[in-house]
């Protein structure tokens, strides 16, 4: 999953939701510096994707998006789940999205001290352009999903992925619609099990 998701399935909790936001620039022992809510939305984000990279129905998007993305498949199926969870917002959460956003940038702003260098970089621009909202579109999904291409070593042709999301929505929108609920019980019995 991709930003918005390790952010929602944090529920309220500000500190898991950092740790979640954080967890791809935080490496190894590294996560020993942050306090312990932070170090368990760390452990948690990795939680998320051990349990998204081997379901099979994330198997049966990665499959269809292999030929095209060849080893960026997840990184594109990622987003679209992104993209479909911002779309259905208001199917998950009483809040909005723009809302749900907003306090999101806020809080994590308010916690400099705690991001890395590589969030510092990037946290602006996302901000900026408010990439949370800009998913629900798939304008927006293109745009990120070009934004990395530029920066994968090799030919990764995600700058095409939009046409792929249009071409095959249904499709995309179908497994998200079965693969998330199964994701978001996952994520409560964790975070039940972090608490205790």
């Amino acid at each position: 999953m991709n930003y918005l998701a390790h952010l929602f399935l944090s529920g309220n909790d500000p500190d898991l939701q950092i740790g979640n936001f954080i967890a791809d620039s935080v490496r190894g022992a590294q996560i020993l510096l942050y306090p312990e809510r932070v170090q368990q939305g760390i452990k948690l984000h990795r939680q998320i994707d051990a349990f998204t990279d081997c379901h099979p129905i994330v198997a049966e998007t990665k499959a269809r998006l292999r030929p095209l993305f060849r080893k960026y498949a997840g990184v594109v199926a990622d987003l679209y789940f992104d993209h479909f969870l911002a779309v259905q917002f208001s199917h998950f959460s009483a809040e909005p999205l723009p809302a749900f956003a907003a306090a999101a940038y806020s809080h994590i702003l308010s916690r400099p001290e705690l991001l890395p260098e590589r969030v510092h970089h990037f946290l602006p621009h996302m901000v900026r352009h408010n990439w949370l909202v800009s998913y629900a579109k798939v304008e927006g999904i293109t745009r990120a999903l070009q934004g990395l291409s530029q920066r994968t070593t090799f030919e990764s042709g995600m700058e095409k992925a939009g046409e792929e999301l249009l071409l095959n929505y249904a499709s995309y929108e179908e497994e998200f619609a079965r693969f998330f609920p199964e994701l978001q019980r996952y994520v409560e019995e964790q975070i039940v099990l972090i608490r205790n």
